[in-house]
């Protein structure tokens, strides 16, 4: 268990989720955990679901935290950082901000113990995994600590190398959006079939579950897998055929690629004029 303070600035889904992991596991305390955000209804809502501290005001959370966890909406992080001061000199803070790099965050706050992270929102159910690395000036323990909050998301891996930050962002951040996208697709073909659209939705899903769960347990490559399944002259060629011929694979490679090169573009942008309400999405 964590005994360090823990504050949380930007209360919005994966910070819950963090929380949520946090407890859930029993690696914090309520009392040691408290959350910072424009809107004190967003606070006491989460005070009553967890049992945590809240307030409006950063500074006032991050000044006496062990631990800092930025997670605001990247084109607020500028803003946010202006008002960040009184952040402890032996205090780590860690972002799971998207494009924002270590340099950035450590110019503007001023402070040297950072670990970078990404998430992604099956951590919501401790099934996610998240990508982090840290600058030179974070301790082993702090690590550790670091290590500690993610894992409340699910699985987490350690990189030496910052620009795979941007790359996971691009692959395993917005991974479950195309996910979702192709399971959508699948079940519309189902009702477009004829299938109830609850009975489309009942076999794409445990389809897709059970391939990830196959896939995990056989560990082979997964074109070995997909030619199991892929008798010649079959239904399964004649689909993979017409996937082929649209361009499938050249569409996932440049929609990732996409995402990358906006991931490098957030980290660049300046903020521009952002709801409040944003940060609870």
């Amino acid at each position: 268990m964590i005994s360090k303070k823990i504050a949380f600035i930007g209360p919005g889904v994966m910070a819950e989720a963090m929380i949520a992991g946090l407890l859930r596991q029993k690696l914090a305390k309520p009392e040691n955990i408290i959350i910072a955000g424009p809107r004190a209804e967003r606070g006491d809502e989460l005070t009553k679901r967890y049992g945590i501290k809240a307030t409006t005001e950063n500074a006032s959370a991050a000044s006496h935290a062990d631990v800092v966890v930025l997670s605001v909406k990247p084109q607020r992080l500028s803003e946010v950082m202006k008002g960040l001061k009184g952040i402890r000199a032996d205090a780590l803070v860690v972002s799971i901000i998207a494009g924002a790099n270590i340099r950035k965050i450590s110019t503007g706050l001023k402070h040297k113990a950072v670990v970078r992270s990404m998430p992604n929102t099956p951590g919501q159910i401790g099934e996610g995994i998240t990508v982090w690395t840290c600058s030179a000036d974070v301790t082993d323990e702090q690590q550790s600590i670091a290590r500690i909050i993610l894992g409340g998301l699910g699985e987490e891996v350690f990189v030496e190398d910052e620009s795979y930050l941007d790359m996971a962002t691009a692959l395993s951040g917005s991974g479950p959006a195309y996910v979702f996208l192709f399971t959508e697709a699948l079940i519309d073909a189902g009702v477009h079939m004829g299938f109830p659209r609850r009975i489309a939705e009942q076999l794409v899903l445990q389809t897709i579950k059970g391939s990830a769960s196959y896939y995990n347990l056989a560990q082979r490559h997964p074109a070995t897998l997909r030619n199991q399944v892929t008798s010649p002259g079959g239904t399964s060629a004649e689909a993979l055929y017409y996937l082929e011929k649209a361009g499938f694979r050249t569409a996932i490679s440049r929609a990732v690629w996409a995402a990358y090169q906006r991931s490098l573009e957030l980290g660049k942008e300046k903020p521009g004029h952002i709801d409040p309400h944003d940060e609870e999405k």
